[in-house]
C-alpha cells in the first residue's frame, strides 16, 4: 500500500499532480486515515502529529508521485449582521456553542444547523444558504504541541 510522506501546501510546485482527492472540511484535519483517491489510489497517511491539507495543496507519496487535495463544497449558512459590532456578537455566540466558523470580513460561515439558525435570526443576523468549500478556524485548544499554535504564541 502507498503512504504519503509528508504534505505539501498549495502552491508548493512540485508539478502536476497524479491524481485528486475531494475532502470536505472535517475530513482535511487528519493524522492516520486510508484514503482513496479519485483514480482508485488508495494511500495510507500516518503522521506523528495532526495536520491540516491545504486546498489545492498535496501528498508526497513513498513512491515520489503527488497526489491534489481539493475542498469539498459544503453545505452551509452564511451570516451576516447589521454591522460589525451585531457581526461580533454572533460571532460570540456561534463561538459559546463550540461550532466550527470560517471568520471573513462582513459575514460567518458555519455548517448547515436548524437549531443554530433559529437562534441566530432571533439575534437579528441574516441566515442564507450558501455552497461553497468550508475553511474554518481551528480552536485555540486544537494540538498543543503544534509550533505557532495559540497558547504557544508570545
Amino acid at each position: 500500500m502507498l503512504r504519503a510522506i509528508t504534505h505539501l501546501p498549495a502552491n508548493h510546485g512540485r508539478g502536476a499532480p497524479a491524481d485528486s482527492i475531494t475532502l470536505a472540511h472535517d475530513e482535511r484535519r487528519l493524522r492516520r486515515k486510508l484514503l482513496t483517491f479519485r483514480g482508485g489510489t488508495e494511500v495510507m497517511v500516518d503522521f506523528p502529529q495532526t495536520v491540516t491539507l491545504d486546498h489545492r495543496g498535496a501528498l508526497e507519496l513513498d513512491d515520489g508521485r503527488i497526489v491534489e487535495i481539493v475542498a469539498a463544497e459544503e453545505a452551509l449558512y452564511e451570516i451576516r449582521g447589521r454591522d460589525t459590532a451585531h457581526l461580533v456578537r454572533l460571532a460570540w455566540h456561534i463561538g459559546n456553542r463550540h461550532t466550527s466558523a470560517q471568520l471573513e470580513q462582513g459575514r460567518i460561515l458555519i455548517k448547515r444547523d436548524h437549531v443554530l439558525r433559529t437562534m441566530l435570526e432571533g439575534l437579528g443576523a441574516t441566515v442564507t444558504n450558501v455552497s461553497e468549500p468550508f475553511f474554518a478556524e481551528h480552536g485555540a485548544y486544537h494540538s498543543h504541541g503544534e509550533q505557532g499554535h495559540a497558547l504557544l504564541a508570545r
